[in-house]
C-alpha cells in the first residue's frame, strides 16, 4: 500500500466542500488537504462552534476520505510581507481591517496561531502555509542592498514567528512552510537561513513542493536530502521552463497561461519535474505522509487534470526495497543459512 494520495482543495474553493467531496471520490483520491478559505475549513468557526470539526469529519468519512493537513497560505502571506493594496484582494475584511500595515501583520499572525488551535481541534498535525517576506523584493541587489537589511529581514521573520511557533508547540502541530518565491525561504540557502533565524525550532518545517524549485533551477532531490527530517507534507505539482530566447525566468510581467511566459505551472506529468527521483529521495529520508496534488495548469481542464494526476501519483509512488537486490549472491549469508 502506497502513501495516501490527497487533493489540495485551495484551487477548488469556488465549490462548496459538500460538492467537492463527491468529485474527489470520483477522481480516486484518498483524502483532502483542506484549505482555510471558501467554506472548506473556516478557522473561526472551528474554534467557536463545538460541533464544527465533527461535522467536517462526518462529511469526509461518509465518503471514505481522510484529512492529514490544512492549508493556511493566504493568512501566512500577511505575516511578514510589507503590506500594500495588493493584500486587500486576498485577505478577508476582518484581517484587512483599516489597512494599517502593522495591524494587518498582527492580525494575520494571530490568525495563524488560531489555525494551530483549529488543527489541533480537527485532529491533524500539520498546517501548511506561507510566511511572507519583508526582503523578497531585494532578491536582485541593485541598488546595492546592505547585508544588514537581509539580516534584519530574517530577524523580523524570527521575531514574528517565535510567538506563533510557541502556540504550534502547545498544540502539538507542525507549521510547514511551502518554500516559494515571495516567502522568507525560496531555495536551499534561504531555507537554511530561515531555520538558523529561528534556532531550528522543531515546530517549523516544510511543505515540499517541487514546482517552485523547478523553474528556478533548484534541485528538488538535494532539497529533500538536506531537509528530510523537516519535510512534514508534500505537494505534487509540476512546472516547465519554456524559454525561447525572447524572455527569461522572471516572466516579463506576463500572467500565467500566456504562451509568451518563460515558465508555467503544469499538471503533474506534463512538466519537467522528475517525480521518480523525488519518490526515491522521499523513500530514502523515510517520508511516509500524504502526497497531495496541488493542481494548477492554465492550459488544461481541471477535472480531467485532477483525475489523471491521481492515477499518475499512484503509479509513481513505489515503496523502498527491504533488501539488497544482489543479496542472493551473498555466499556468506547462504552459508550461515
Amino acid at each position: 500500500m502506497g502513501r495516501p494520495v490527497t487533493l489540495c482543495s485551495g484551487q477548488w474553493a469556488d465549490l462548496k466542500l459538500e460538492n467537492l467531496v463527491d468529485k474527489v471520490v470520483d477522481f480516486g483520491y484518498d483524502g483532502i488537504e483542506l484549505a482555510c478559505w471558501g467554506d472548506h475549513f473556516e478557522v473561526e468557526k472551528a474554534l467557536s462552534q463545538d460541533d464544527y470539526c465533527a461535522k467536517k469529519w462526518d462529511l469526509l468519512k461518509s465518503k471514505g476520505l481522510q484529512c492529514y493537513a490544512i492549508s493556511n497560505h493566504i493568512v501566512g502571506q500577511g505575516i511578514c510581507d510589507v503590506i500594500d493594496e495588493r493584500h486587500k484582494s486576498i485577505l478577508t475584511e476582518a484581517l484587512w481591517g483599516d489597512g494599517n500595515p502593522a495591524g494587518v501583520n498582527q492580525r494575520c499572525a494571530d490568525a495563524m496561531k488560531d489555525a494551530a488551535r483549529a488543527a489541533q481541534k480537527l485532529g491533524v498535525k500539520v498546517v501548511n502555509g506561507f510566511t511572507g517576506s519583508s526582503i523578497w523584493q531585494y532578491f536582485y541587489s541593485y541598488p546595492p542592498v546592505p547585508p544588514s537589511w537581509i539580516k534584519d529581514g530574517f530577524k523580523l521573520f524570527a521575531d514574528r514567528f517565535h510567538p506563533i511557533l510557541d502556540v504550534f508547540g502547545e498544540c502539538g502541530v507542525k507549521f510547514a512552510l511551502e518554500v516559494h518565491p515571495t516567502e522568507i525561504a525560496y531555495d536551499l540557502y534561504t531555507a537554511e537561513m530561515a531555520l538558523d533565524a529561528i534556532g531550528w525550532r522543531e515546530e517549523f518545517g516544510f511543505n515540499f513542493d517541487p514546482s517552485h524549485l523547478e523553474w528556478q533551477g533548484v534541485d528538488s532531490v538535494q532539497f529533500i536530502r538536506r531537509f528530510g527530517e523537516r519535510i512534514h507534507h508534500v505537494h505534487i505539482k509540476d512546472a516547465i521552463v519554456t524559454l525561447d530566447g525572447t524572455q527569461g525566468i522572471l516572466a516579463s510581467h506576463i500572467n500565467f497561461g500566456d504562451y509568451r511566459r518563460g515558465w508555467q505551472f503544469r499538471s503533474p506529468g506534463h512538466g519537467s519535474v522528475n517525480f521518480e527521483e523525488i519518490i526515491r529521495a522521499l523513500n530514502d529520508v523515510g517520508y511516509k505522509g500524504p502526497l497531495s496534488v496541488e493542481w494548477e495548469d492554465s492550459g488544461m481542464e481541471r477535472e480531467a487534470g485532477a483525475r489523471e494526476s491521481c492515477q499518475l501519483v499512484r503509479k509513481w509512488d513505489f515503496p523502498p526495497s527491504d533488501f539488497a537486490f544482489d543479496s542472493a549472491f551473498d555466499t556468506s549469508a547462504q552459508q550461515q543459512g
